[in-house]
């Protein structure tokens, strides 16, 4: 009787850890094993920039550039995992810029701890860019190519400006009676 229960006990052990193990890795080898090898637009030197914020305000963190050209129209350029942050891109002057926030609210710049979600473990010099293409979601895992000097805001965190485009001219019309 006791040495049914002992091999019951090692099984269940067994099983358990084998499951557990089996659990850990498969995570890490999605984030490892998804990234493309070639992309469907062309990207010239990434770059990024350390920025600091006014005490008052608080804050540090990082403006990402991706200069693309080339891109097809059936790709959308979404987001940059970089430094254990994640920003979102957006489209100005010719190139894709992301603003990534450092959560840690000290005016010191430290790199923030891998959040438990995070889905990468990149390099400083890394980032991974994802991207839709025909509705699909895709990763590319590439290197930073420079960092630019940092910079201080005064009025607190940097932000995207987007320049609405127009195409039509406003006009006064005067009626004539």
């Amino acid at each position: 009787m006791m040495k049914a229960i002992y091999n019951a006990l090692r099984y269940a052990i067994f099983t358990v850890l084998v499951g557990l193990t089996y659990q850990c890795s498969g995570t890490k080898e999605i984030a490892s094993t998804n990234f493309e090898q070639h992309v469907p637009f062309k990207i010239k030197s990434v770059y990024f920039q350390e920025w600091f914020a006014a005490i008052d305000h608080g804050g540090t963190g990082y403006t990402l550039y991706l200069p693309v050209v080339q891109k097809a129209s059936n790709v959308t350029v979404e987001d940059v995992y970089f430094r254990n942050l994640r920003g979102r891109f957006y489209l100005q002057d010719g190139r894709y810029i992301a603003i990534l926030k450092n959560p840690n609210k000290s005016y010191v710049f430290t790199k923030p701890e891998k959040p438990e979600n995070y889905p990468f473990d990149l390099r400083d010099n890394e980032c991974v860019v994802s991207y839709i293409e025909d509705g699909a979601t895709k990763f590319y895992k590439l290197k930073i190519d420079e960092e630019l000097a940092g910079v201080y805001y005064k009025d607190g965190a940097p932000s995207i400006y987007t320049r609405m485009e127009h195409s039509t001219m406003a006009t006064l019309d005067i009626e004539e009676n």
